[in-house]
């Protein structure tokens, strides 16, 4: 358990433009909607580099924007070594993306470090990618996200109180 006064997510993707984007879109509504945006930092990163700058991808901002979540503000970045002495939390949204931090990880690393998906009662375990599906596929990764997103909110509120 972290116990701080403040805690601090990164959810990270390959490129910073479908699913972490997503997930930091959703639960920053989540985190609002609490009353505890005060309280948790959230932001998103990729692990490659193809799309820094980059907004999210159209497909992700207009399935998101359809349940009320706005990612317009949002802009990809890398992932970068430096995350793991600011952030609690980082969450990958696959096994390879996981392995891809865990290659950059130092290892007194305290945080929490591993899937997403893993942190709610799920049966998938990863949150697939869906750039090269069709829009079933954003949709299917906001399901996932939202009822991730719930779960790790409601373990960051106990870890706060």
């Amino acid at each position: 358990m972290i116990n701080k006064d403040k805690i601090s997510v990164v959810f990270v993707c390959l490129g910073n433009i479908c699913r972490s984007p997503t997930a930091h879109g959703v639960f920053r509504e989540l985190v609002e909607r609490s009353g505890l945006a005060h309280r948790i930092e959230i932001d998103s990163a990729g692990t490659a580099a193809y799309h820094v700058g980059n907004s999210p991808d159209h497909r992700s901002a207009a399935a998101a924007l359809q349940r009320g979540y706005d990612l317009s503000d949002l802009r990809a970045r890398q992932a970068i070594v430096a995350d793991f002495g600011h952030y609690d939390y980082i969450l990958a949204m696959d096994v390879q993306n996981l392995e891809n931090l865990q290659s950059i990880c130092p290892t007194n690393y305290a945080g929490y470090l591993g899937l997403f998906l893993e942190l709610a009662d799920l049966e998938e375990r990863e949150v697939p990618d869906p750039y090269y599906g069709g829009s079933s596929g954003f949709d299917h990764v906001l399901d996932l996200v939202e009822a991730a997103s719930e779960a790790l909110l409601k373990r960051i509120t106990q870890e706060l109180s």
